[in-house]
């Protein structure tokens, strides 16, 4: 779509409409059928096995995000970091530090959120200087720097005039009263109808004011994960979809970036007709994660998946101990939830000694977890065994990993 920007962007009339406001039909019903799926999904695995998917999903979000700004990582390079092991090449160990900052980042900003109305809350220009402050103030100066050598500023708006490809976004100065615009439209979001172009279109108006001097597009897609977590509970993530995409994610961010089109192209400044394109956009990648993530935790495929998993593994002399009678305890810690080490043992009815070693083996493996030596034991999703249990939900981390 052509643009045709103005020299200055200084008054916030001059990037309305916040909304769309025509042809909402869509939309709505798009997002009616995203509510429905990612309710349906949230309901339908144990909530000790949520806890698991989250903790995979937040690795994730921090790996996709990163790599749409061209600093991701491998996926077993973001584990290294979590405990504590980062890489001898400065540039991969500085890589591993930005996707540790951003999951703390975003453990920091979920534990912020209210018990109710949070996208209202999430929605609000404060929090994505808050969010931008949460992952720019776990790093170093020099993990900050940008390519020509300005130090990131946790949280601050950027005090110089700026311009991002061909869009020229306001001016410094006039930063504060265009955030202060959003914050009369966006956070008071009511009802579940308009919910995803709300969260959509404040996505791309944050964007297109360019609040920060660097770390716009991570800050933004952390607002934007917060906004959305009633409804995704943490379970499926907009980043993987975005990231896969990543040149329509940006080509349809820019184009929402035009001027308006003509008389039938609404009455604000910039065109309306592409931020609902954008906001069209955004529900179905919405509907098409949530889906996704629904046909992988379906139970019954699940449940061969993991017989899958137990018979490859008992029949390869990479791994030790394993036997397919474990997929039956498995499968009923995975839908039941925590279960009791003795009572996993008797479930695989093995003879004892075997089946201890048998579970050893699983918990050393870390598709089962526990919180202490003797605790109950919950299902876990570990990397090496994603490509069988949830195949191409997140096929880099089953990729070789070369980066050292």
């Amino acid at each position: 779509m052509p643009s045709a920007p103005l020299a200055v962007y200084s008054q916030p009339h001059q990037f309305e409409p916040l909304l769309p406001q025509l042809q909402l039909g869509g939309l709505i019903d798009g997002t009616r059928v995203v509510v429905e799926k990612s309710l349906r999904l949230q309901h339908s695995v144990a909530p000790a096995t949520l806890g698991a998917l989250r903790r995979l999903v937040r690795g994730m979000n921090s790996y996709y995000s990163n790599r749409i700004e061209g600093q991701g990582t491998h996926p077993l390079n973001i584990e290294r970091a979590l405990r504590a092991d980062f890489s001898g090449a400065p540039s991969i160990a500085q890589r591993q530090r930005i996707a540790l900052a951003h999951m703390e980042a975003e453990q920091e900003l979920e534990a912020a959120l209210p018990g109710a109305e949070v996208e209202s809350f999430a929605l609000r220009s404060s929090f994505v200087l808050r969010a931008h402050a949460a992952l720019y103030g776990r790093l170093a100066v020099e993990d900050r720097m940008t390519h020509d050598g300005r130090v990131i500023e946790p949280g601050a708006l950027r005090a110089e005039d700026v311009s991002v490809g061909r869009h020229q976004p306001p001016t410094a100065a006039s930063v504060p009263a265009f955030l202060a615009r959003m914050d009369d439209v966006y956070p008071r979001v009511k009802g579940l109808d308009s919910l995803l172009f709300t969260i959509a279109a404040a996505h791309h108006r944050m964007a297109w004011v360019h609040p920060f001097g660097d770390g716009n597009g991570r800050a933004c897609r952390l607002q934007t994960h917060c906004a959305m977590l009633p409804l995704t509970a943490g379970l499926w993530s907009v980043n993987r979809g975005l990231a896969r995409q990543r040149d329509t994610y940006y080509e349809l961010l820019d184009n929402a970036d035009a001027a308006r089109q003509g008389d039938l192209d609404g009455r604000g400044n910039l065109s309306e007709k592409a931020l609902r394109e954008w906001c069209e956009y955004f529900v179905w990648l919405a509907d098409d994660q949530v889906t996704f993530m629904t046909s992988l935790l379906h139970l019954t495929g699940l449940k061969d998946r993991i017989a899958s998993l137990m018979l490859l593994r008992s029949e390869s002399a990479q791994f030790k101990n394993y036997s397919r009678e474990a997929a039956l305890p498995l499968h009923h810690v995975l839908v039941a939830g925590a279960t009791s080490r003795g009572e996993f043992l008797r479930m695989t009815g093995l003879p004892e000694r075997t089946a201890r070693r048998l579970l050893t083996q699983l918990l050393q493996d870390q598709l089962l977890v526990s919180d202490s030596a003797k605790g109950p034991v919950s299902f876990n999703f570990p990397l090496d065994a994603l490509n069988i249990l949830l195949p191409n939900l997140y096929p880099e981390a089953a990729a070789a990993n070369n980066e050292g």
